[in-house]
């Protein structure tokens, strides 16, 4: 029998509510916080425009009911390529439209259609603006974006106008600028923008989830997040790859640049959004030396890769408060010899986790004063009913880009809610307040690591917000 929460399983194993001692300590919280709220209130309204006439918050946003999702991908290098891949093998999928200037590419995938024996997609890609063509298109219900950053919110504001659902690669946006013009256009044509966190359907990120909504860590004070990964090598990619373009983040802005895989999950964790919200942010970031380090032994030197000038601090930290006290720490570094690690820490009042390695320790439940290692009772009690029900099948597709079942499972999620006419799991004010990071840490680097602002994408209905339905 299917959950009519969207959770596919019959009890739910999540409380609805929090306990009522819980309930006491956040409205006690948000009383003492109403004041620092008001105080901060006009500065804020600066940088939070007032609703479009006509448009609606997209809180609880659940479009008609679909049988049949129709996708159009705008995008098909190596990403939009795996996100392809299992579209065409998903249920209740059709892949009709493929665009992309990258003829190359474009051919490649149809390739793809043609060997799964699934019907010819209409292509388009003579031009940097062919995306329109295909989010015009009829045969469209929903439009899957996976090229550069600076092209996603052009390319998702286009889809929803012509009435389809936006699913964006990460970053959704570069500036807050762009953050606020896709929460616009969901709320003008109320239409699904989300931002494809793939980190929050990963096996241990859904299992601290339930974890800390059942309260196993007690009342939640701190996380760190991070993305932490050696893609020196991309540097190489110079006439096509993702390196071909990402290289030259470096070279526009110091900041943190690819927040999102390491705060997404905590973040979802601590309720940001639904009962709580980024506040202020403060950054700083280390020299940028990596990029030139590699450069100078990889290219001569005349190349344009050593005579660039890379100005984004090899490693950035980010510390964000949020309006209920508590505090992430978010770090990005990809130009280090350091293991890849997204840090993914929870710690409450009553216990931690921690990620790369996976760790565990629960006063009470763990040996004193030691971590646990050996997770297999944790994901015995406390797995999450996502990875039940369909964690076999994606562990099976989860080589390669899959990334270890994630992209398999957070698809099959975005399926079942289109078909079920369920709110998503991410919305497009958590796509614009994680992507805001790397704004506001650009402004946080230039002063110097004086705390900075964040705006309130979903104009104070955060404090009224429930859980969404994965996060019960």
């Amino acid at each position: 029998m299917s959950d009519p929460r969207g959770l596919g399983m019959l009890p739910s194993p999540f409380p609805m509510h929090p306990p009522p001692s819980r309930r006491r300590f956040l409205q006690s919280i948000l009383a003492a916080a109403g004041g620092i709220l008001a105080v901060g209130q006009r500065l804020r309204a600066a940088t939070e425009p007032p609703r479009a006439a006509g448009a609606k918050a997209v809180t609880r946003l659940a479009a008609p009911r679909m049988e049949r999702i129709r996708w159009g991908l705008i995008g098909l290098g190596d990403r939009g390529t795996s996100q392809l891949e299992e579209l065409i093998e998903l249920e209740h999928c059709e892949v009709t439209a493929l665009c992309d200037t990258d003829p190359i590419v474009l051919k490649r995938a149809a390739d793809m259609l043609e060997k799964a024996k699934h019907r010819p997609a209409a292509m388009s890609g003579a031009s940097a603006e062919a995306y329109r063509k295909l989010v015009e298109r009829d045969d469209v219900d929903a439009v899957m974006i996976c090229t550069p950053w600076r092209a996603h919110v052009p390319q998702a504001v286009a889809a929803m106008r012509a009435g389809k659902h936006a699913f964006i690669e990460v970053p959704a946006a570069v500036s807050l600028e762009e953050c606020w013009q896709l929460v616009d256009a969901a709320e003008s044509t109320q239409r699904h923008c989300m931002m494809m966190e793939n980190c929050c359907y990963g096996q241990e990120e859904l299992m601290v989830l339930r974890l800390c909504r059942e309260g196993i860590f007690g009342e939640l004070l701190h996380a760190e997040a991070a993305y932490i990964h050696d893609l020196r090598f991309q540097m190489k990619q110079v006439e096509r790859g993702t390196g071909s373009w990402r290289t030259r983040e470096h070279e526009l802005r110091d900041a943190n640049i690819y927040p999102t895989h390491g705060l997404g999950p905590v973040a979802q964790c601590l309720g940001v959004n639904r009962g709580d919200r980024f506040t202020r942010l403060t950054s700083m970031s280390s020299p940028s030396l990596g990029m030139p380090d590699f450069a100078a032994r990889e290219f001569p030197p005349n190349h344009p890769r050593r005579t660039a000038k890379y100005i984004c601090g090899d490693l950035n930290t980010s510390l964000i408060q949020t309006a209920l006290g508590r505090t992430i720490m978010v770090q990005h570094n990809t130009m280090s010899p350091r293991p890849y690690s997204r840090i993914n820490l929870v710690q409450g009042t009553r216990g931690v986790f921690a990620g790369f390695p996976n760790r565990i320790h629960v006063e009470g439940r763990s040996p004193e004063h030691k971590w646990e290692t050996d997770l297999t009772k944790w994901f015995a009690e406390f797995d999450h009913p996502l990875w039940r029900k369909v964690g076999e099948v994606a562990a099976k597709k989860g080589g390669g880009m899959g990334h270890g079942g994630m992209d398999y499972v957070m698809k099959w999620r975005i399926v079942e809610c289109l078909r079920a006419g369920l709110p998503l799991d991410q919305d497009v004010y958590d796509a614009a307040a994680w992507s805001a990071v790397t704004p506001l840490s650009e402004s946080g680097v230039a002063r110097r690591g004086d705390a900075i602002d964040f705006p309130d994408f979903t104009r104070g209905a955060w404090k009224e917000r429930p859980p969404l339905e994965i996060n019960l």
